[in-house]
């Protein structure tokens, strides 16, 4: 191995048990990155060679595990499957960024299409490589741009189908799973007011103005413009 300090060698080794690449590969991303650990697995993921690797037949076996009998689709019962496979929780939002990754329409479904096209671009063809890339995928979430990605994405994801707005108890629930990574300060004293003043269904406006509000505004809200957008 290079000489290298001891942080440098630290996250030379991380990527290299998390992406499975050799250290010659793992120097050059790092380096590129300026040895931004997430910023390495944007430059490695988004190769051509990654998806190049993946093996169809591996990835239409793992669809045809995790499929429902009666559809040509991934539904609840196969997902839970997917959870206890990769040791994950189903309401960790690693789940959500997942999801993100596979640009899937609807909660709790996956396509054939959006599974294996989504594990394409992650490079995962094997449960063992699935398994490796879930501290990849929670290690976004500290990506400001694709928070904001998967927070936008995430209202669309979550709402129920035909419908224009998200039913407020599920974007609450979102709410928590999201700003507890983030952490947001008032988002329970937002949560709780919404139940008590508004109790109605959140449109993508409002969801969407959340984040700007959270991001923008401190907790004693002493920046906050009552009078300005």
């Amino acid at each position: 191995m290079h000489k290298l300090g001891r942080g440098h060698r630290d996250k030379l080794q991380q990527f290299m048990v998390i992406t499975g690449s050799s250290e010659k590969v793992a120097l050059q991303a790092l380096k590129t990155s300026d040895w931004n650990l997430e910023g390495a697995f944007d430059i490695f993921y988004s190769q051509p060679h990654v998806r190049a690797h993946t093996d169809t037949k591996r990835l239409e076996e793992l669809f045809s595990r995790y499929r429902d009998l009666n559809t040509d689709m991934i539904l609840v019962d196969g997902i839970t499957l997917l959870c206890n496979d990769l040791q994950v929780d189903p309401q960790d939002i690693v789940m959500l960024v997942l999801s993100w990754h596979m640009k899937a329409v609807t909660m709790c479904e996956f396509s054939k299409q959006e599974f294996i096209s989504g594990l394409q671009a992650l490079g995962i063809d094997t449960l063992e490589r699935f398994r490796e890339r879930i501290q990849y995928m929670r290690s976004e979430l500290n990506d400001e741009q694709k928070f904001r990605d998967i927070y936008n994405f995430a209202f669309g994801w979550a709402k129920e189908k035909g419908q224009k707005s998200l039913a407020l108890d599920t974007a609450i629930g979102m709410w928590q799973l999201l700003f507890a990574e983030k952490q947001w300060a008032l988002v329970d004293d937002w949560c709780q007011f919404l139940q008590a003043r508004h109790n109605k269904a959140i449109s993508r406006d409002t969801w969407s103005q959340l984040l700007e509000f959270a991001r923008s505004v401190d907790p004693e809200l002493s920046n906050y413009d009552a009078e300005g957008s």
